[in-house]
């Protein structure tokens, strides 16, 4: 049987007219068919393995953009030494990782040698191969204002740069009347699939069901949480997403799917960046029953979805992770102050504006009906306006939340609530001493009152020496301030402080 393929590139389009059954370890479609055979197919009666000898698929997907592969699969091959292509793997595999096992008779298959053959098909390599040989080029030319179509036989002198070609008893550059290019053969270098090829010694049953596993890059998952905070802003809702990205060159097939979240390692040359886009909910839905049973693996934790799961080449997935509802969550305004503020004199006579952060807060415990770990991700907020419409609030990153942790996202900065800071005073007490004093104006322009947290990062050995709010030392360098402001009102904190460095 005869076929044509089309592939376009450029001012270029090529023709390739061969014979399937010249193509090494061409076995048909993508599709996916009963595993349970009773008669082997062709692939396997060519020690060609595609995916329709599958029986099964397992992923693990790490949240650093790898996945750990299971491909089972079960084969014909013949007693003795044999070769057997491993095909439909993923384009990113890591061929260092590649190991294969029989789960009929683990002692009858070993492997001889083995290797990873990934010099993929496309114009361009196409092209180079043929440096030096001939093909055939359909030309376009004109007639009488009528379009003629001559195929012609032509040799490619060099693809470098630009491509020279002799046609006839004339040297070409470029020809710009080149409809089709039409190759004779495929070289037997090239495939269109990235393939394991296995060199085999079986010495007992004649088929095996064999678990070829690898890791991929190309795949990875991460987290995204939606929050929906009440009138008052004391309570919520919480719906947790698993965002699965798959970029490693197949597709997984009613895969069982494991997520493990954590920091695992690994050599910095393995590592690659991936981009996600996600589509995102605008209002946390109902509570559902959880999709994922969580456990804890090692220093990590694991996370295995119920059901079977398809994920196909270039996908984003969403599965719900978790959920919960009405629980405890508490509203902050804090004002950070900043370490030079402490290493001299600063912008002498001019208040320094500043910007007053406004954060939520929340326990990840049993009582608020979380307590489960929460892998890091992103935390979106919402909140109703007068007409009960949805409103985005804020979003923050999170890292790894054990259970009975605290989660606290910074949503943005306060609009009504405004801090202007200045330096009162500096004093040299001796090489080593010295005395700063600060006066913070907080004017709040809220219907409401409202209390802001300052905390002062002071550096070295301090002594607090007076303060118009309480001084709470919540670290070796810092201090904590809360100062409460009453509607359309304003409060100064002022203080004097003593370090010694």
């Amino acid at each position: 049987m005869k076929t044509s393929k089309k592939i376009l590139s450029n001012t270029l389009s090529f023709v390739l007219i061969l014979s399937l059954g010249q193509i090494p370890g061409f076995a048909g479609g993508d599709n996916m068919n009963d595993a349970n055979k009773a008669e082997p197919t062709q692939a396997q009666a060519n020690n060609n393995s595609t995916l329709d000898d599958q029986k099964s698929v397992a992923i693990t997907v790490y949240n650093s953009n790898i996945g750990l592969v299971k491909d089972t699969r079960t084969l014909k091959m013949p007693r003795g030494t044999s070769q057997l292509r491993f095909m439909d793997v993923a384009q990113q595999i890591n061929p260092t990782t590649v190991h294969i096992k029989s789960l009929t008779a683990p002692n009858a298959l070993s492997v001889v040698e083995q290797s990873y053959e990934y010099d993929l098909l496309n114009p361009a390599k196409l092209l180079d191969k043929y440096v030096g040989r001939e093909v055939t080029l359909v030309l376009r030319s004109f007639e009488n204002n009528s379009e003629k179509l001559t195929p012609t036989r032509a040799t490619l002198l060099s693809n470098n740069s630009g491509q020279v070609w002799q046609i006839g008893n004339q040297i070409v550059i470029n020809p710009t009347n080149i409809v089709e290019t039409r190759f004779d053969q495929l070289p037997s270098d090239l495939i269109a699939k990235p393939t394991l090829v296995w060199t085999l010694n079986n010495t007992a049953a004649d088929s095996h069901t064999v678990e070829a596993s690898y890791l991929t890059n190309g795949i990875g998952w991460r987290s995204d949480y939606v929050v929906v905070v009440n009138k008052d802003d004391t309570k919520a809702d919480l719906n947790g997403w698993v965002t699965i990205n798959n970029n490693s060159g197949t597709t997984y097939k009613n895969a069982e799917l494991k997520l493990v979240a954590g920091d695992v390692n690994r050599v910095r040359e393995d590592v690659q960046t991936y981009a996600m886009k996600t589509a995102r909910m605008a209002e946390a839905a109902p509570a559902a029953a959880p999709q994922f049973q969580e456990q804890a693996f090692f220093e990590y934790h694991l996370y295995t979805l119920q059901r079977p799961a398809t994920l196909k080449n270039n996908e984003t997935k969403q599965i719900n992770l978790l959920s919960a509802a009405n629980f405890a969550v508490k509203k902050e305004l804090v004002l950070n102050g900043q370490q030079y503020y402490y290493q001299g004199y600063n912008n002498p006579g001019e208040p320094i504006k500043e910007k007053v952060g406004v954060y939520v807060e929340f326990k990840n415990g049993k009582e608020n009906g979380l307590g489960q770990p929460l892998p890091a991700g992103v935390v979106r907020v919402y909140k109703a306006d007068a007409e009960g419409a949805q409103q985005f609030i804020g979003e923050n990153r999170i890292d790894h939340t054990p259970k009975d942790e605290r989660v606290k996202i910074k949503l943005g900065d306060a609009f009504d609530v405004v801090a202007e800071r200045k330096q009162t005073d500096y004093k040299a007490i001796s090489r080593r001493v010295f005395e700063y004093a600060y006066e913070i104006r907080i004017r709040n322009h809220k219907e409401e009152a409202v209390n802001v947290v300052v905390n002062e990062p002071i550096g070295g050995d301090w002594e607090m020496v007076n303060s118009t709010f309480p001084a709470e030392k919540t670290a070796a360098f810092a201090a904590r301030f809360n100062v409460p402001v009453a509607k359309d009102g304003e409060a100064v904190l002022s203080y004097r402080v003593r370090v010694k460095f």
